[in-house]
């Protein structure tokens, strides 16, 4: 395995940002660094700085060249001390009005440098802290992950992406999943779901584990379901129970759990266009049906929550019912499982355990309100956490564009995360560009989603490539752009004909602006 994996952006370097509550804090951000403005006043240059810009920064360690990254030893165990005298879950912290590093450490995050530039922001710990106290924000942290960087999902922050990975019996390498959990954090990914089937599970849930600096989340019923051959009937509490505590005990963040299906609803589901399509919750679904009993995810749920404690880990409640197909949305299955949830939640609470609410799936657009407005009220305020939705089925290949469309609708709405498609989404299994592809997108519609709720200092990267644009300041468009290497792959694609740039948008045109060409840049 490979040693020498470094992340790198262009004219950006690595900056820590300091703690107030917590001085020893030092919270990794990326600063963009920009070129001058350069323009003729009164027939003379004049040329004037461009302020860099702060952003927030997923890229952990791996961006910062003062690290030295040694897979084999895994990431530096940020939150160790932090965590070494603790006697209760981060909720319990909050709901007692205990600001800890965790809390302070998002407010930083999320704030990107709003206080230096003047923007007046809600964001503060005791934000933080009052939105964990009452379920409506949730900081996945497992006390055995302290390689993660403390990240915050909920309504009132930024929203944010998951990203999915991992291994099947015919599919990839440890080295593989590994390379592609970094090069997802180097795009935008906020959290990482190792969905592993294959084998070596355990293996390589290690390996991301302690070189992951975002937090991971699983599904135990796939490691489960493993160990019994692929024979649900075959599944038991003590299956599932000792699968939970070997993944707590590894570092695993939070799990996502189809504890919402219920022996009553199963049969909801049979008159769909497209049937049952979760294949955690087709699993429980045909023990429940095979042993004519309750799902024993819904009956040890209390047991379930009482292991999560312990490890300070999250528990994201799946959409076992999500329908499969634009038909199938907002019908009486899907939200017969969601009002479950509900219940679920205040348990789950009751315990000093985060959670979170797992949505659709395929809605179409008229449909998607519906969703956010009804997971609010049966839910709580818990976070929503959403794949898309896609808002049309007829798009194989292009289902990344189809269901941004949704995301983007549906966290404006309210929903705190969103989980991303790759354009072979329902074809075959993603490669690193579709992860990239597929990040990049979700960070396009999570980023106009912080626009439209009008997040603090959401709109200081849009301007400030704007004015770029406008001057010609090509350089700065590309670096503060989303994908700043595709971005400058198709200007130079474009504008060189036999090694040199056209007279269009080459140095004559720029010239004429009294603009820096991207030649005079690299120079």
């Amino acid at each position: 395995m490979r040693n020498d994996i470094k992340i790198e952006y262009p004219s950006s370097e690595k900056i820590y940002m300091r703690g107030e509550r917590f001085p020893k804090l030092k919270v990794g951000m990326r600063q963009i660094n920009l070129t001058p403005t350069v323009e003729m006043v009164d027939g003379k240059k004049v040329i004037r700085n461009n302020d860099p810009i702060i952003v927030y920064d997923t890229s952990g360690p791996y961006s910062d060249p003062n690290i030295e990254i040694d897979l084999q030893k895994g990431l530096p165990k940020l939150r160790k001390a932090w965590i070494a005298n603790r006697k209760g879950t981060l909720m319990y912290y909050a709901k007692q009005g205990i600001i800890t590093e965790e809390m302070e450490y998002v407010a930083i995050r999320e704030n990107m440098n709003c206080k230096a530039l003047g923007i007046e922001s809600h964001i503060t710990p005791e934000f933080v802290c009052k939105e964990v106290a009452a379920g409506r924000a949730v900081i996945p942290s497992n006390i055995n992950h302290p390689e993660s960087e403390p990240m915050i999902i909920g309504t009132n922050f930024l929203v944010k992406i998951n990203t999915n990975i991992g291994n099947s019996h015919e599919n990839s390498s440890i080295d593989e999943e590994v390379e592609k959990a970094v090069w997802s954090c180097k795009w935008g990914g906020d959290t990482l779901m190792d969905l592993s089937t294959g084998d070596n599970i355990h293996e390589t849930r290690e390996w991301i584990l302690r070189n992951c600096p975002v937090p991971v989340g699983t599904v135990p019923m796939y490691q489960a379901f493993e160990k019994v051959n692929g024979k649900a009937e075959d599944l038991t509490w003590e299956i599932f129970r000792d699968t939970l505590i070997e993944q707590c005990e590894q570092g695993v963040d939070y799990f996502t759990i189809h504890c919402g299906i219920r022996l009553k609803n199963v049969h909801l589901a049979k008159n769909r266009l497209t049937g049952m399509v979760s294949r955690g919750g087709s699993i429980i679904s045909k023990w429940c049906q095979v042993h004519n009993e309750e799902s024993f995810l819904y009956s040890h749920f209390d047991d379930i929550c009482d292991i999560c404690a312990k490890y300070d880990v999250a528990i994201s409640l799946g959409d076992g019912l999500r329908p499969g197909s634009t038909y199938d949305a907002n019908d009486a299955a899907q939200f017969a499982e969601l009002d479950t949830m509900g219940e679920l939640v205040e348990r789950a609470w009751a315990k000093n355990v985060q959670a979170f609410i797992e949505g659709p799936g395929h809605v179409p657009m008229h449909k998607i309100r519906e969703n956010m407005d009804r997971q609010i009220e049966k839910c709580h305020g818990a976070p929503f956490y959403t794949l898309g939705p896609l808002v049309t089925d007829i798009a194989p290949a292009y289902d990344h564009i189809t269901s941004a469309i949704g995301a983007s609708m549906i966290s404006w709405y309210g929903t705190a995360m969103i989980c991303y498609v790759t354009p072979k989404e329902h074809l075959s299994l993603p490669n690193k560009e579709d992860v990239r592809v597929g990040v990049i997108t979700y960070k396009i519609a999570a980023h106009a989603a912080d626009l439209a709720k009008g997040h603090p200092g959401a709109s200081v990267r849009d301007n400030a490539l704007s004015k770029a644009r406008y001057e010609f300041r090509w350089k700065d468009q590309f670096n503060l752009s989303l994908d700043p290497e595709k971005a400058r792959e198709y200007w130079e694609a474009s504008n060189k004909v036999g090694g040199k740039y056209c007279t269009m948008c080459g140095p004559n045109f720029c010239a004429m602006r009294i603009s820096q060409t991207l030649e005079d840049c690299d120079k």
